[in-house]
């Protein structure tokens, strides 16, 4: 039997697709990609050209079932998985069905963009721009450094505001030290934003920390400040 491990290099799938692109293969040796490794003797490319040409249509395989696959001879339920689980990616890719995501509270920001600044070493600052609904339209990295005034400015963020068409904003921004208290700089940058944004009539609506594995809102940070100073 002639197995992949026997084939030249220059023969093999996965080699003629980095040298040439996916789309040098043919449909059984995209399939065999897929496939990962043959059945009972058989080798992959075997078991991949016995599906396609098994098939009436290769279209056929956006509907059919893992039980379905699974009578083929040498496909079990993980190949089964694999094959439809690549038919629906591919599928997605050509008729992008994009998912809303509602950002409107603190907590909804943090686990947007946890992963994504908790564990960085320098300050970033990233906006989501919303929707009327708090549905996001866009997230975009505004700054990377210290946080300051003078270098972040309001026109950076809110010309994305009005290229996005956004009804309402958050900031965002990232704490190495661990620390989430605010400084006064982030409450001045963000008093800042917060009037910039009346002036757009592009609402701010809030302006987070994240630290690690925590977060907090300098607006309700800010906000319980001046009950306690009352």
């Amino acid at each position: 039997m002639y197995m992949i491990k026997d084939m030249p290099k220059l023969e093999r799938p996965r080699e003629r697709l980095l040298m040439f692109g996916p789309e040098s293969l043919s449909t059984y040796e995209l399939l065999a990609i897929i496939l990962r490794v043959g059945s009972n003797g058989q080798s992959v490319i075997d078991l991949a050209k016995s599906l396609v040409n098994n098939l009436n249509d290769l279209s056929d395989l956006k509907t059919m079932t893992i039980d379905e696959l699974k009578k083929f001879k040498g496909i079990g339920k993980t190949k089964a998985i694999s094959v439809l689980a690549a038919i629906e990616l591919g599928f997605r890719v050509i008729n992008p069905k994009k998912e809303q995501i509602q950002v409107s509270s603190p907590d909804n920001a943090f686990e947007l963009l946890k992963y994504e600044l908790s564990d960085l070493k320098q300050e970033v600052l990233v906006v989501l721009y919303l929707d009327l609904k708090t549905n996001l339209i866009a997230k975009k990295t505004i700054f990377k450094g210290g946080l300051n005034q003078s270098l972040v400015h309001p026109r950076e963020v809110f010309k994305y505001a009005v290229k996005f068409s956004a009804y309402q904003i958050i900031l965002v921004h990232n704490h190495p030290s661990g620390d989430a208290t605010p400084s006064s700089q982030d409450i001045e940058v963000t008093k800042r934003f917060i009037e910039a944004g009346d002036m757009l009539q592009i609402k701010v609506l809030d302006h987070i920390i994240i630290a690690g594995n925590t977060y907090l809102s300098i607006i309700d940070y800010t906000a319980k400040n001046k009950r306690r100073s009352i």
